[in-house]
């Protein structure tokens, strides 16, 4: 008897993958029924990641837009899903026990059956307590693979993750092919030894469509007993995102299995309002060249997604690298010739750092780490003068084990800088902290919402949550929308709201902290937080641990990049520069209590 293979929407990664910002939830609540009666899904990804984020920068209640995204699915019989970084949930830097434990309860009563649990590194460890804290709460516990190409990354690699998550009770594997580099026959085979080992395993397949792989990728899977796949729907189908579930199944129909029907009346309205929504707001936010293939991802590996703000990064990096060139006698790149540049620095970073999978944040971090080569190169420096903290931290070990081994030079550089390498479980290091954050909800006069809710939102994204809470959030994205319905010609229809800041002069702030340290720029610029990021509320919250010598940011000058260091251990305690903003040589940035 012919198998049945399920398909399963991934609404929140495709806007992911395509741009900044997702679908507001009154635009949620439209779409939703057009999708249950398409009556081809038995999941839909609603949630989690940097969906729930995205809200909080927009000025809207994740917790609003989950339970109202999740309930018309719920009501139809299909099951929702949402994505996790393990020892990061949802945000780019770890996560105290207790604040992940919290997350998965939030969540079940939100209204997510399916908890998919991913580490960048491929480090049980880090999912060892996604598992638990899942099952717990009464979700599904999906525990996936985070899929990629290398010499060290083969099928009894991952099978030796699988292992693992077994052990610890996982319910189902993804194979989280996040750049779609994943090879169809080797996906086939890590999917044969899962089913061929542990039979009880559901399996599902995630693969992106940047290189070309993902179709044959999922037809190799699902011969191997794979039984859901990720699919999207047009216009946000194909290019770097995911495969349409039209191709896919009629495909699958061709090979025998068995597909449920697809009313295509219902695709066709899906189709039409997620247009809708990209031209009413969202479509500002998405790169042209995201709706592109590229054969040249198959060499890097680097997630389609990445590609906006690699080529906007290329471009604020360009100037300098052309400026260094000319003084050296050397001919000038152009953007086209300083991609391939990019891509083929990438391959040569990746193995020396160990071969993390360049997925979120990884990815950045070895793609930051080749751009900051590229102009050290320019400048006949060597490579690896420059490498931001967050990188460090991943070459030490503070977030898991790497798959492969670090190269002699990245070794000796760290031991010239004295720094240690870590062998303990990461989570270790996170003391618990929901105790600190039910303080700071009494002292503000803040409810901690249904089912704690609001206690979480707080927990795991502070500022941004208090830029939600205080409206300041909602007038910077209506500032920003109303500057690109600007330089569009668009005529400008946003209102901006009334928000109270408060601001402090240097005066006011010394006196605040009569024991901090100020921060410095050391040139003149563009202020950066963070390389490769755009979100003004990226800089680093008050209580962020830094040390003397080491870089905490950057400021772009005309001529490259210079690091800002604090001039002592210690604490941030207040930050006066926002992400992008130009800054004079010494202006205070930050200040920084011991």
């Amino acid at each position: 008897m012919a198998r049945e293979i399920k398909f399963s929407l991934v609404y929140r990664d495709m806007w992911q993958s395509s741009g900044k910002y997702q679908p507001r939830v009154d635009q949620l609540v439209r779409v939703a029924p057009a999708i249950v009666d398409m009556g081809c899904f038995d999941r839909v990804e609603s949630n989690g990641g940097a969906f729930e984020q995205v809200n909080l920068l927009y000025g809207e209640n994740p917790n609003i837009s989950v339970r109202k995204w999740t309930a018309p699915f719920h009501k139809a019989g299909i099951q929702t899903h949402m994505l996790e970084r393990g020892l990061n949930a949802l945000r780019m830097y770890p996560v105290p026990a207790d604040v992940r434990e919290l997350m998965f309860k939030v969540k079940k009563a939100q209204g997510t059956d399916i908890a998919r649990s991913f580490c960048g590194l491929n480090d049980h460890r880090n999912l060892k307590l996604s598992v638990e804290y899942a099952k717990k709460a009464g979700m599904i516990s999906q525990a996936a693979l985070s899929i990629t190409h290398s010499p060290v990354h083969t099928v009894e690699y991952y099978m030796g993750v699988v292992d693992h998550l077994v052990e610890y009770g996982t319910d189902e594997i993804c194979l989280k092919d996040m750049a779609g580099v994943g090879r169809p026959t080797d996906l086939g085979r890590l999917v044969a030894e899962i089913k061929k080992k542990y039979p009880h395993i559901k399996v599902q397949y995630h693969g992106h469509t940047g290189p070309g792989f993902s179709p044959a990728s999922m037809l190799e899977v699902a011969r191997a007993g794979a039984d859901y796949l990720d699919v999207a729907v047009e216009p946000l189908s194909w290019g770097k995102v995911h495969p349409d579930v039209i191709t896919i199944r009629d495909m699958m129909k061709a090979d025998g299995f068995l597909v449920k029907d697809l009313n295509m009346d219902a695709y066709m309205e899906v189709r039409r309002l997620t247009q809708e929504f990209i031209d009413d707001f969202l479509g500002y936010w998405i790169n042209p060249t995201n709706s592109q293939m590229t054969s040249l991802l198959v060499g890097c590996g680097l997630p389609g997604g990445m590609m906006g703000s690699m080529m906007a990064d290329l471009k604020g990096f360009k100037a300098a690298i052309n400026a260094s060139e000319a003084a050296n006698g050397k001919p000038v790149s152009s953007l086209d010739s300083l991609m391939v540049q990019l891509f083929r620095e990438v391959e040569y970073v990746w193995p020396r750092l160990g071969y993390p999978p360049l997925v979120t944040p990884f990815s950045q971090y070895v793609k930051n780490t080749a751009l900051m080569n590229l102009l050290a190169l320019s400048q006949n420096k060597p490579r690896f003068s420059t490498i931001d903290k967050d990188t460090w931290g991943m070459i030490q070990g503070k977030m898991g084990n790497l798959p492969g081994p670090l190269a002699p030079e990245i070794v000796e550089l760290a031991k010239e800088k004295g720094m240690e390498f870590h062998t303990e479980n990461p989570q270790d290091n996170y003391p618990d902290e929901l105790p600190k954050f039910r303080q700071m909800m009494k002292e503000e006069g803040w409810d901690e919402g249904e089912d704690q809710e609001e206690l979480f939102e707080l927990a795991m994204h502070e500022r941004q949550y208090r830029d939600y809470r205080s409206g300041v959030a909602k007038q910077r994205f209506n500032t920003e929308l109303e500057d690109f319905k600007a330089k569009a010609g668009a005529p400008i229809k946003v209102v901006r709201p009334v928000v109270e800041v408060p601001k402090f002069d240097i005066a006011e702030y010394t006196a605040r902290f009569p024991k901090a340290v100020a921060v410095q720029a050391p040139v003149k610029g563009k202020m950066l937080w963070q390389v490769d990021v755009d979100d003004r509320s990226c800089a680093p919250v008050a209580g962020t641990k830094v040390k003397k010598g080491e870089a905490m940011g950057y400021v772009q000058a005309y001529y490259g990049m210079e690091e800002i260091v604090p001039a002592i251990n210690g604490r941030v305690v207040a930050v006066l520069a926002e992400q992008g903003t130009d800054v004079a040589k010494g202006e205070i940035v930050a200040f920084v209590e011991a």
